[in-house]
């Protein structure tokens, strides 16, 4: 039997449909709104069963117990500090685990700029599950939510929960992008910030963290956009730009700490990334 709601110390909020079609209708939440948002704790015997799918996409964390999802025929086991998504219309059920029930924040969203949220976390239905880097933040970021439409779900109140649901997503797709402690594109990023001073061959790097040079290009690629020197360049340089702004050192003694030997190699690559040289670079104001 489906168990949609009623569990103990439960919250849950239910945005009224028409102001949803309100808010989707004004400038900003037309883009994003949150309609429905709760906290179940220890969920036991909870089950939701949409054939045909929801209107909204729905985002589920998991912080306690386990749980799982079935979308697109497929049944994958939910686990704390794991984010499930479901993206509108697609067939799908979830329920708690029957011997350790799930405690989930949740929410559902709609608007216009849902699809390019979701296309930046990278979900879809072959990949429903994003492992989260910081649960702490995402869940206070679900908390806020909660405790705004409980005040009310007025236009402004749905205004608010539109800016938290923008960090949310954008969070799950900084947590879905980098790599988490301990896996090889993390420690090869780590052993680049450590030596910001040096030079390095990617080959070198690959053979330390046990992967393929191909294979730790393609990493980087999919997490910063670009290469593996190219991260490393803009290690150097966001330090040469903190020594620009923050101390009075001479542009060669900034050179030789961002590891260039040559200071005028080392101009002509702050020029690349910049538009300028290190002292155009130095006398501009900021702030």
């Amino acid at each position: 039997m489906e168990r949609r709601d009623g569990f103990e110390n439960q919250r849950l909020c239910v945005v009224p449909r028409p102001a949803v079609a309100e808010a989707l209708a004004r400038p900003v939440t037309r883009r994003l709104v949150v309609t429905d948002a709760g906290w179940f704790p220890r969920a036991g015997g909870h089950l939701r069963v949409r054939q045909r799918g929801a209107e909204e996409a729905i985002v589920i964390v998991c912080v306690d117990g386990a749980g799982w999802l079935d979308l697109d025929g497929t049944r994958v086991r939910v686990s704390p500090s794991t984010a499930v998504l479901v993206p509108p219309g697609a067939a799908h059920s979830y329920g708690a685990d029957p011997e350790h029930p799930w405690t989930i924040w949740w929410c559902h969203l709609r608007g216009s700029d849902l699809a390019d949220l979701w296309a930046a976390v990278g979900a879809d239905v072959g990949r429903p599950l994003v492992s989260l880097r910081a649960l702490d933040r995402v869940t206070v970021l679900l908390d806020e939510i909660v405790s705004a439409l409980e005040r009310d779900q007025s236009p402004a109140r749905l205004l608010a929960t539109a800016g938290i649901a923008w960090r949310l997503m954008t969070q799950l797709a900084v947590d879905r992008k980098l790599p988490e402690q301990g896996e090889p594109l993390e420690r090869a990023m780590r052993y680049l910030e450590e030596r910001v001073d040096g030079a390095i061959r990617v080959s070198d790097l690959a053979r330390l963290v046990g992967v393929s040079t191909s294979h730790l290009g393609a990493l980087f690629r999919e997490a910063t956009g670009g290469g593996v020197l190219a991260y490393h360049t803009a290690l150097k340089m966001a330090r040469a730009r903190r020594l620009l702004d923050t101390t009075a050192l001479h542009v060669s003694e900034i050179a030789r700490d961002v590891g260039y030997a040559d200071a005028f190699y080392f101009s002509r690559q702050f020029s690349r990334v910049h538009g300028m040289s290190p002292t155009e670079y130095r006398v501009q104001r900021k702030g």
